[in-house]
């Protein structure tokens, strides 16, 4: 009886899994007022074809403003985020460099012998290269490429030019990619959401709308999509945007705005580039004015369940005193319908992120996390730190889900 009971257990583990044990742990990558940067912020993170994870984030100098001087740093773990290598720097254009004529009409803490580097974005091709986009001077875009998950990256190209194509609609002096990641549709094409402002109001980063840019050449060709989000009263200043693949093919954008609702605004598309559907508001998605983030976490028919994971702060202490606080994460089980689960990961202050996913479904989070107190100017309160969590299925759902 008793060996009938072991082999009744093993044929149970065999169909339907094992309950994994809630599992959460923190890393901090980037430390303000080291290692000659005041500050760090702008976190992105992707894991390559081989499992590769790369962190990359903006360095700020003094930590001023967003028309800082600004550096590009990277590390990478071969061991899914236990143990990192070294920073390093990874944008460096040749050659004479203006500042941004918004930035010195807007921003009075900005200074014309800064260069700033800004808005790192990078994608992971199904071919295990992985691609590269970062700006500079909100007003130049720059394309890497490294083929041996990002120890070394090709020479910057720059493709401005696709950009200029926006002129019709947006007469910007200021554009930026992403932040964060972009993604390689099913058919191959790799998408990356963009915001182009006139760059006239506030520091230089409004009036605003977004677009995406795509390639459906692995990165050597770029073109420009479709305005997503148009500058209108239910839709203003549409910037930092997230992007995930549904399961019908379609493609979701999640975008930062101003609405007056403080709810994050949602447009999709067939191909990723064209014909946006009507934003809408999504009412379980509060918008403190963050950056947030998307990814997919599990698809039909290789598991059981479709799954999507967005994060950002769950909070609207941030609308009219800019403060960011609690960084939580959401999982949806219809493709982003509706939000089943939401869970705390920083009670205090944290603003921006960015998620992944490691081969073996452990999630990734990396995210601005604050000091201990709001009155600390030594550690930025709200951007102390750059973090890493990484968690499981069954810490997010409390133990009532794990990937089959």
């Amino acid at each position: 009886m008793k060996r009938l009971l072991f082999f009744a257990l093993l044929v149970a583990v065999a169909t339907h899994g094992f309950a994994a044990t809630p599992m959460l742990e923190k890393i901090d990558l980037f430390h303000a007022q080291q290692d000659g940067y005041a500050l760090y912020r702008i976190p992105g993170i992707v894991v390559t074809k081989r499992g590769t994870v790369l962190a990359y984030c903006e360095a700020r100098v003094t930590g001023k403003s967003d028309w800082d001087a600004i550096d590009i740093l990277l590390r990478r773990s071969t061991d899914g985020g236990k143990t990192w290598s070294p920073r390093v720097k990874i944008a460096d254009v040749p050659g004479p460099k203006a500042k941004n004529p918004a930035a010195l009409e807007n921003d009075k803490k900005a200074d014309a012998r800064d260069v700033t580097y800004n808005n790192p974005v990078a994608i992971p091709d199904a071919n295990g290269a992985v691609h590269f986009l970062f700006c500079l001077e909100y007003a130049r875009c720059f394309y890497l490429r490294s083929d041996d998950d990002g120890v070394t990256f090709s020479r910057p190209v720059e493709i401005t030019a696709t950009f200029e194509k926006f002129r019709p609609e947006s007469n910007w002096r200021v554009l930026a990619t992403g932040p964060a990641h972009g993604i390689q549709l099913q058919n191959g094409r790799l998408v990356v959401p963009v915001w182009l402002s006139p760059g006239t109001e506030s520091n230089g980063h409004k009036p605003s709308v977004n677009s995406v840019i795509y390639s459906d050449d692995h990165g050597r060709t770029w073109q420009r999509g479709d305005i997503a989000v148009p500058n209108t009263g239910e839709t203003p200043n549409a910037s930092e945007t997230v992007v995930v693949q549904l399961a019908d093919g379609r493609v979701m954008l999640n975008a930062r705005t101003h609405a007056a609702a403080h709810r994050r605004v949602v447009t999709t598309s067939m191909d990723g580039a064209t014909r946006w559907a009507k934003p809408r508001l999504d009412d379980a998605l509060l918008e403190p004015v963050c950056m947030a983030s998307i990814v997919r976490l599990s698809a039909k028919p290789a598991a059981d369940k479709n799954r999507i994971l967005f994060a950002n702060p769950h909070n609207l202490e941030a609308v009219g005193n800019n403060k960011r606080r609690n960084l939580s994460v959401k999982l949806s089980y219809d493709e982003g319908a509706t939000w089943a689960v939401n869970k705390s990961l920083e009670p205090g202050n944290s603003a921006y992120s960015d998620l992944a996913v490691l081969p073996d479904g452990t999630i990734l989070c990396f995210y601005e996390r604050g000091g201990e107190t709001d009155n600390d100017p030594k550690t930025r309160s709200q951007y102390a730190f750059l973090t890493v969590a990484r968690f499981n299925l069954a810490w997010l759902t409390e133990g009532k889900d794990a990937l089959k």
